[in-house]
């Protein structure tokens, strides 16, 4: 087991590292000047000098690689060119919105996939897992900021049951409070579930399929266990290893998928800053949010390669 660990960590760290390269190198070593595209064509020589030595553009790539590395590791990832403000103090308060956002839509994707991909399992060929199948399959096609203008033009201006945009904050002194956030995040968090629920629950589907068809399933048959609780107590149990790892991909895309879907609902989050930052060509903001958004999709499928062995059993023996 501690070899196991070993190796994932080791795999975790070495993907960081070139995750980290492939961003410095993409937004700083390319050809062109960095600070030119960040002050603009009309900018002075003496503009841009200034702006290289300030950002450190001026010492060798390898360096400035490695002081970026440091001050990721201690968080000090330098000053905004836009904000004039530390860009970790930026990047934290955003954070405050798009976590809670797509951990609520990780929510609502999980329970409405696994009821429908579980449901459909249990009838399958019949009416309920066609119209599942057929509902997943419009769901796919639907792109969430499309659905998202649809559910702001009926809960928001047709039903205003919900805010059309803007997030009150968490607490009342920001003017907001936990319900309130809850509330304004509810509909975004919707639009982006919809998508990966009818994607996860074709792959539920499919995985509570295999498993019905083993002998362990038609032995708690025989011992008198009632349909549902062989169908959520054992099948789904193990059915669910190749479904957690979907499950892993999908919370890394509802992370990044957060970029266009806080600009829909002016959400003030990590993908509205990166938005902001790209038209104000603040580089090392995007650099920093860029590398971010690319650890939180690594570290994810790491935490999903350990989860395995909590699920299903036959792994552990395997490795032992």
């Amino acid at each position: 087991m501690s070899l196991f660990l070993l190796k994932r960590f080791a795999s975790f760290v070495l993907t960081l590292a070139v995750a980290s390269l492939i961003v410095f190198a993409a937004l700083t070593v390319l050809p062109g000047n960095a600070a030119e595209v960040m002050l603009g064509e009309s900018a002075t020589p003496q503009a841009v000098q200034a702006l290289e030595k300030k950002l450190g553009l001026d010492r060798p790539a390898p360096e400035r690689y490695l002081a970026w590395l440091g001050g990721l590791l201690t968080l000090e990832l330098g000053l905004s060119h836009a904000y004039d403000t530390p860009i970790a103090g930026l990047i934290g308060e955003r954070l405050g919105v798009t976590v809670p956002l797509a951990l609520l839509a990780m929510l609502l994707s999980t329970v409405l996939a696994l009821a429908a991909g579980v449901y459909a399992a249990s009838r399958h060929n019949r009416a309920g897992d066609l119209g599942v199948m057929a509902a997943s399959q419009l769901g796919i096609a639907v792109p969430s900021f499309w659905f998202g203008i649809l559910l702001v033009m009926l809960f928001a201006v047709k039903l205003p049951w919900f805010p059309a945009g803007g997030f009150p904050g968490w607490t009342e002194d920001e003017g907001g409070g936990l319900w309130d956030g809850l509330h304004a995040l509810l509909l975004p968090a919707f639009a982006l579930a919809v998508v990966q629920a009818a994607i996860l629950a074709r792959f539920t589907r499919s995985a509570v399929l295999d498993v019905l068809r083993e002998d362990f399933v038609r032995t708690a048959r025989a011992k008198g266990l009632s349909h549902r609780a062989v169908l959520w107590g054992h099948v789904l149990r193990n059915a669910l290893v190749p479904v957690v790892t979907v499950m892993g991909l999908q919370f890394a895309n509802l992370v990044t998928g957060t970029v266009v879907i806080e600009n829909v609902f002016s959400l003030p989050g990590l993908g509205r800053l990166v938005f902001q930052a790209i038209g104000n060509r603040d580089l090392p903001l995007v650099q920093n949010i860029v590398m971010l958004l690319a650890a939180t999709v690594i570290a994810i499928n790491f935490v999903v390669d350990l989860l395995y062995a909590v699920i299903d059993p036959r792994l552990k023996v395997a490795r032992a």
